[in-house]
């Protein structure tokens, strides 16, 4: 009986000093228990510091700010990241310049980014402009907002680049208000961008810039107009001004009153300007009265679509002209609401295929540069698209090259989709990247797989995925999702859509694109 007794308190003693058993990682194990191979993930939940406080050091921070137009997911936690240059410039402080610079490989989603920003900040109450469409990306958009589509092009529209637009009537009604000196802004200002202009188009037109005394030649005939002309002047008259020679023009060309001198100096000018007028490589697309003015109190799309890509030197000059009268709209705009003749509007605006205008000839990277610098003190968001720093320091001089890629270096954001790995030096230099958000981009621009289930390719790994870069802060990596409205404004592959006869002459039936495959 003591042995039993002795035996019964060892094996009571022993049972309690055995730990209890515990399920493993995935449950019990064993023959009936129930062994999960698939651990369902736990349910998450987002809260502010003071509400989740308690749960420290459990509780981590998205990261991503919540002030502004919703762009899409962070591609790690899922925080949905609200971002555009106007919201973080104005309301959220996060940036000193309202302006963004996206990069990144054709058909990646470049342009539906930007659409988003656009139609969210419509939303808002900003004016979208789209100074030149070249695709076009933005028309369906502009036209859903129920905004102004003005086409251009040869035989399509004309913009006269001598029209002052609303900066005529605009200086009367501040003079009849009493804002003499705001008019008189308002009438330099227009007399600034008409001179710019021409002188863009013979740069494009001679691949150099005019000489200074060209130049000087052009402002005083263009303010010989303002003076003499009834209505709005057009090129040809800039012309007829400069072969008769009024005296203000002879006396700033030099001609010590010999008239075979005075036409030997401006030879050169009226065979450029005849080029301009007669249909030369530009044709007439400038050099008529403007078809179709532009509003300020509506979204705007300058669609230049019809301009073949073969046409570089009308594609440069057309976007120019189209700059050029936006941001002047947009100055009329601002001094009317700051003497209280009109609301206070504000307007973001798209600069897409920046590197097709900087390539169109000297000096016009100095002039695209003048534009990028004033948009703040002008209210107005910009966002500026190109496909990589290649395009940016393709230019022939240093300074320009130079000059170029300060536009990425002075943008409020930084917007980079999938770039290849021969981009990284030349994009760290602008832009400060991390080993890991350098290999992210370049995981990006990988062509897409082969879908056996659909037969056909899956979609690229990086499309509608960009990575946000503000200064030197880790990027934000964010999956932008389109909506079931925007879709339908979003299919850039319209002209690729399949089309098959079915019945007979005439009749088609387009089989279009997955939709899946084309919401970016």
């Amino acid at each position: 009986m003591r042995r039993t007794h002795a035996r019964s308190r060892k094996q009571a003693t022993q049972k309690q000093a055995r730990p209890p058993e515990r399920p493993g990682p995935r449950g019990w194990s064993g023959s009936g228990r129930g062994a999960s191979t698939y651990v369902q993930a736990p349910d998450e939940w987002r809260g502010t510091t003071v509400q989740v406080c308690g749960l420290w050091p459990f509780a981590v921070g998205t990261g991503t700010p919540m002030i502004g137009v919703p762009l899409g997911r962070h591609t790690q936690t899922g925080a949905t990241l609200c971002c555009d240059p106007i919201s973080w410039f104005q309301r959220a402080k996060l940036i000193s310049n309202p302006s963004a610079f996206i990069l990144g490989k054709p058909g990646l989603g470049k342009s539906s980014l930007v659409r988003r920003m656009a139609t969210g900040l419509a939303g808002y109450g900003v004016m979208p402009l789209v100074l030149g469409d070249l695709k076009p990306d933005h028309v369906d958009m502009i036209t859903a907002l129920g905004g102004q589509v003005i086409s251009l092009g040869r035989g399509r529209g004309y913009l006269n680049v001598l029209d002052p637009g609303e900066a005529t009537a605009a200086a009367r009604r501040l003079r009849a208000s009493g804002f003499d000196a705001e008019a008189g802004q308002v009438l330099a200002d227009a007399h600034g961008r008409r001179h710019t202009m021409v002188s863009a188009l013979l740069t494009i037109m001679r691949l150099q810039p005019p000489s200074d005394r060209e130049e000087t030649i052009i402002d005083r005939a263009l303010k010989w107009l303002d003076q003499h002309h009834d209505g709005v002047p057009v090129l040809g008259d800039l012309l007829e001004v400069v072969r008769a020679g009024p005296p203000e023009v002879r006396a700033v060309a030099l001609d010590r009153g010999d008239d075979s001198r005075y036409k030997a100096i401006t030879e050169d000018l009226e065979a450029s300007l005849i080029g301009l007028v007669g249909g030369g490589r530009l044709g007439e697309t400038f050099s008529r009265q403007t078809t179709n003015p532009m509003r300020r109190d509506a979204p705007v799309v300058y669609d230049v679509s019809s301009i073949d890509d073969s046409d570089v030197d009308l594609q440069a000059a057309a976007l120019l002209a189209c700059w050029s009268a936006g941001f002047g709209t947009v100055n009329v705009a601002n001094v009317l609401a700051d003497a209280g003749l009109a609301p206070r509007r504000h307007y973001f605006v798209i600069l897409d295929e920046l590197w097709r205008a900087l390539r169109a000839g000297k000096g016009m990277v100095d002039r695209v540069d003048a534009l990028t610098r004033l948009n703040r003190q002008r209210g107005v968001g910009m966002a500026m698209i190109s496909h990589t720093m290649s395009d940016l320091l393709a230019l022939p001089t240093e300074s320009e090259r130079m000059k170029a890629k300060g536009f990425v270096e002075r943008a409020g954001m930084v917007i980079c989709g999938g770039l290849p790995g021969a981009e990284m030096p030349r994009l760290t230099s602008a832009v400060p990247l991390s080993l890991a958000e350098q290999e992210l981009l370049i995981g990006w621009q990988d062509p897409p797989a082969w879908d056996p289930a659909s037969g056909r390719e899956a979609e690229p790994p990086g499309r509608g995925k960009f990575l946000v870069k503000v200064g030197g802060r880790p990027g934000i990596p964010v999956d932008v999702q389109l909506t079931a409205a925007e879709a339908s404004i979003n299919d850039t592959n319209k002209l690729w859509h399949e089309t098959s006869r079915v019945g007979g002459l005439g009749q088609e039936r387009s089989a279009g694109l997955d939709p899946e495959r084309t919401r970016r």
